[in-house]
């Protein structure tokens, strides 16, 4: 399916979404916004995507939008179903959509977004051609953050359906998960919910370095820190052979009381005023 005339629509995410299910075999995604690969990635995860998609963006907005854990794993479950990669591009170029067969323009104007769309074929041969190139040159953008189906399916395994679905719950009544005073990071989600379930210390964090979200050191300071917020609490737990573990629990009564999705407000709360 070919996009070959203008489109005029409410939101960037419905000229995406029109792109994204017109491409039959690859689109390209050119020097999008932060606030543009965002939507990206919602209308990938939500749609029936055929296409495999290339992002060609800058350094910095790659880097802004994956600091949240909510759009990284998005982006890292698109990457492992073949459906998504990511490439460092420095350019002023407009903000472009590029199959075989149509190069639309995104333009925002007022409260519309206008895809601006070429019908010059040889225009289209040429542009396509300059972005395979540019792809096939590019160096892809490290993302180190594991799919969310990856984390959710091992977590269930590992720890159990009450804590994967709590950290379902913490994370869907985040906007973001940053970690920098806009949301909790990935690290904070996790302990706070092993508490809430009381699980070990060491089961969490082996679990959080095995699936790639961080290393053992990070989940001990990140523990700390709650602790000494007075977030969590800790209990030794005896082993047969060596140092005892620590069992998580809730160290404040604000927290024992909330649902999965309260639990992120509150701590945020506290933690603002630690």
């Amino acid at each position: 399916m070919t996009i070959d005339a203008n489109l005029l629509e409410p939101t960037v995410a419905d000229v995406l979404r029109e792109a994204v299910e017109s491409a039959d075999e690859e689109l390209y995604v050119v020097n999008p916004s932060v606030e543009t690969l965002t939507e990206l990635l919602d209308v990938l995860a939500a749609a029936d995507v055929t296409a495999s998609v290339s992002v060609l963006a800058a350094p910095g907005v790659l880097k802004d939008v994956t600091d949240d854990f909510k759009l990284a794993s998005t982006a890292a479950d698109l990457r492992d179903a073949d459906q998504l990669d990511l490439f460092e591009y420095e350019s002023s170029d407009n903000t472009l959509l590029v199959t075989a067969d149509s190069v639309v323009a995104v333009v925002e104007a007022g409260d519309r977004v206008a895809g601006l769309a070429t019908g010059d074929e040889e225009f289209i041969e040429s542009a396509h051609q300059q972005y395979a190139d540019a792809t096939a040159a590019a160096e892809p953008f490290g993302l180190r953050t594991p799919g969310i189906t990856r984390v959710r399916d091992s977590l269930r395994e590992g720890l159990g359906e009450a804590t994967a679905a709590d950290f379902d719950g913490v994370l869907d009544s985040l906007e973001t998960a940053r970690g920098d005073g806009d949301g909790l990071d990935e690290v904070t989600i996790s302990l706070l919910v092993a508490a809430k379930n009381e699980e070990l210390l060491y089961d969490i964090s082996k679990w959080g370095e095995d699936v790639g979200i961080a290393s053992k050191a990070t989940f001990s300071r990140t523990k700390t820190k709650l602790e000494e917020a007075g977030l969590i609490d800790t209990e030794k737990v005896p082993i047969d052979v060596g140092r005892p573990r620590l069992r998580l629990k809730l160290g404040d009564e604000r927290l024992a009381d909330a649902d999965s999705d309260e639990l992120a407000s509150v701590a945020q709360s506290v933690l603002a005023k630690a």
